[in-house]
């Protein structure tokens, strides 16, 4: 205990003789360790919305409209006797196939003006132009093959679409910025671990004496290390308290009050998610800190 007091004593020290370089360090080590844990919120949000949308992904079967391609449907729109007949096949598909949902053109149009009824574009769309589906839920969405070679070619059949291929779209681009920003965070990384082994040379560099004279009375490399560590992780707590508190105001501000309310059709990391990042980004920084100061000052313990 006396030890780890002298320790204390020592870092108080070494932070009122380098003030701006211990600011500087504290703020490096906040900032690298705040765009961390974005870049790993980033990464938990694209798979929280990868998980919620795959389950819910479904293949949409349409049928021949009135304004349908005369080179597809050559019979005009689907006859009850076509639609039936459809239906019959993906139900015939159980259990590939979870569950089957048609879908009216009055239905269709419906919740077509819900999510464009504040789009210009909702004046240019009538009834007619939206035609019947069956909108079919799968057991495992990569199945859907199986429903396609079903149904593609039946009388009264326009397409049939997947949505996971749309949603794979979607996601590589999300999938893209998710790097970008841990490759950001990553980098940020590397800057506070040589802004800390620097600070620690320095600090090394001014105590050179002092430590040629432990080091001739017989103090181990341990002994003389242990400051200069000691001081490496103390900016790094403080850092990292200072990048987990702006991770929760990221969370509880951005994600709760900005962006739920906007985007209700989707889902968002959980406060459980972001304690775990907090802490993995709290530990990243205390662990990358001290190591850094653990063999920055290895060259001036050749005496």
């Amino acid at each position: 205990m006396r030890r780890l007091g002298l320790a204390f004593r020592e870092v108080g020290h070494d932070y009122r003789r380098n003030i701006t370089m211990t600011i500087a360090t504290i703020l490096t080590i906040a900032v690298s360790l705040t765009l961390f844990g974005t870049g790993l919120m980033v990464r938990s949000q694209v798979n929280a919305m990868k998980d919620y949308w795959y389950d819910r992904v479904e293949v949409s079967v349409f049928l021949c409209g009135k304004s349908s391609d005369t080179s597809i449907c050559p019979d005009g729109a689907v006859t009850a006797a076509q639609r039936k007949a459809v239906e019959a096949k993906l139900n015939a598909l159980k259990p590939t196939v979870e569950e089957v949902y048609y879908e009216s053109s009055a239905e269709a149009y419906q919740r077509f003006k819900e999510q464009f009824r504040e789009s210009p574009i909702l004046e240019n769309v009538t009834q007619d132009s939206l035609p019947e589906s069956f909108r079919v839920k799968l057991q495992n969405p990569e199945d859907y093959q199986v429903v396609a070679n079903a149904v593609v070619s039946s009388p009264g059949v326009e397409s049939v679409q997947d949505q996971r291929k749309l949603l794979d779209k979607f996601f590589s681009i999300l999938g893209g910025l998710q790097a970008g920003a841990l490759g950001i965070a990553i980098a940020m990384l590397v800057v506070t671990v040589l802004l800390v082994a620097n600070t620690m040379r320095v600090a090394a560099y001014s105590r050179r004496r002092e430590i040629g004279i432990m080091k001739l009375v017989g103090a181990s490399n341990g002994y003389i290390r242990f400051p200069f560590v000691l001081e490496a992780v103390c900016s790094a707590v403080i850092g990292g308290v200072i990048a987990v508190v702006l991770i929760g105001v990221e969370k509880w501000y951005l994600v709760d009050q900005v962006l739920k309310p906007a985007f209700k059709f989707t889902s968002f990391i959980t406060w459980n998610t972001t304690y775990t990042i907090m802490i993995i980004t709290f530990l990243v920084g205390v662990v990358l800190s001290a190591v850094a100061a653990y063999f920055a000052v290895r060259r001036f313990l050749k005496v």
